[in-house]
């Protein structure tokens, strides 16, 4: 079998590692990669938003199977394409990830199918959104309506802190058309955990439960990033919460779909919060996660493209999870999620059992693997216990606590 895996990031690496132990793939390709990726896949120059030129090579290749990482060739509509020309993919439709595509559109259907959320309300004039602030105050929620990277989300704690992000979001247009119409939304108080599971239509496969850790600095402190790292699986999240969040929110969210005329199939997520109320969502992804799915897979004891295969072709494919606990720690780029200087080489790491590093943002100059991004690696380790687990992952990071070029948090699992 061949495959193919499009996307360049983190969540990229570690679908291509765990693709890579299967033995019914022959050849397995990543487009573009990055500079981790050579020894599990061949990496082939095509940008991921090449919808065409992707297609081509799926043809040209004879490719079995695609799977699409990001976010934002599935709202360009990559799925649709793969389908019409009958090739196999393992991705949502153009209008079923819209669901992350828009923030007002899963707002209005969470409300429509009683699926637990914030309260909010939907602006795209700044003096009606100021007004609603006014009246609300805060802690206080603005959501850019569109795909912004993962940084379209401000927490603001203050009023002045919510104006500022209205004036940046609909008038200075920080987030440009993902900015255009925003979401405003109650402050919901609690601990977040993410759960994710391959769909399709109406069949729902929960995966285990992670949570990651946005805030750029020790303490969540500092501005929100894309995640600075996470572990699987969460301890204070309980089955009961488990069974209410598969039941009220997945299921639903999967029925409601097929309703909408926007059948599912691919990767849900769920961002779920843990209020005194039970769960709700903050956000639904169309897709793995990043970078909860670093910690997610290493977990799954199936071959991923059987599971792959099965969910697409209606079999249950009776998910098998390790009895373990994993964390991954994400080495940034100084001056992330800001500006940041590329091109540092990357630093070496004395990889054992059950420890394991992950490339997001790396490329390769000639034999050397150099910085590509703001999050560039992402060092993991499995362990019986997820103290173990954070300890072996901080015992890799630990020679390189002074490095010039990066920096990590020190308080990822604890």
């Amino acid at each position: 079998m061949k495959v193919l895996v499009v996307g360049r990031g983190g969540r990229e690496h570690s679908i291509v590692m765990k693709l890579a132990e299967s033995k019914a793939i022959q050849t397995l390709y990543a487009a573009p990669g990055n500079g981790g990726m050579q020894g599990d896949a061949v990496c082939v120059g095509i940008d991921e938003m090449d919808i065409d030129g992707l297609v081509s090579f799926a043809k040209e290749e004879a490719i079995d199977l695609t799977v699409i990482g990001p976010e934002n060739p599935l709202n360009d509509g990559i799925a649709n394409r793969f389908q019409e020309e009958g090739l196999r993919v393992f991705a949502p439709t153009k209008e079923a990830a819209l669901l992350e595509g828009s923030k007002s559109f899963a707002k209005e259907f969470m409300k429509k199918y009683e699926i637990p959320t914030a309260d909010y309300a939907v602006f795209t004039e700044p003096d009606k959104a100021k007004a609603y602030i006014e009246e609300k105050g805060a802690p206080i929620v603005i959501k850019a309506d569109g795909l912004a990277a993962g940084k379209g989300v401000i927490v603001a704690l203050t009023k002045d802190e919510a104006l500022k992000a209205v004036d940046d979001m609909l008038i200075s247009k920080a987030f440009a058309n993902a900015g255009a119409t925003v979401v405003i939304e109650e402050f919901l108080d609690g601990k977040e955990f993410s759960l994710m599971a391959f769909v399709h239509e109406n069949q729902v496969y929960p995966m285990v439960t992670a949570r990651d850790h946005k805030r750029a600095y020790d303490y969540d402190e500092g501005p929100n990033t894309g995640g600075m790292g996470a572990f699987a699986p969460v301890p204070d999240v309980t089955k009961e919460h488990l069974d209410f969040s598969m039941k009220h929110i997945l299921q639903k969210t999967a029925d409601g779909m097929i309703k909408e005329g926007r059948p599912f199939t691919g990767i849900l997520y769920a961002g779920l919060i843990m209020t005194a109320n039970g769960p709700k969502v903050i956000e639904f992804n169309t897709r793995f996660g990043d970078p909860e799915t670093q910690v997610v897979l290493p977990l799954l004891k199936n071959d991923l493209f059987q599971v792959f295969n099965d969910v697409l072709d209606g079999k249950n494919p009776e998910l098998d999870w390790e009895a373990a606990a994993c964390t991954g720690v994400v080495v940034a780029s100084k001056g992330y999620p800001d500006t940041y200087q590329k091109g540092s080489a990357i630093p070496t790491f004395e990889v054992r059992d059950s420890t394991f590093v992950i490339h997001a943002g790396t490329k390769l100059e000639g034999d050397t693997i150099v910085s590509d991004g703001g999050r560039v690696l992402l060092v993991g380790a499995k362990a019986p216990t997820l103290e173990a687990a954070t300890e072996n992952a901080y015992q890799l990071l630990h020679p390189h606590m002074e490095h010039p070029a990066f920096f990590f948090r020190n308080d990822i699992g604890k």
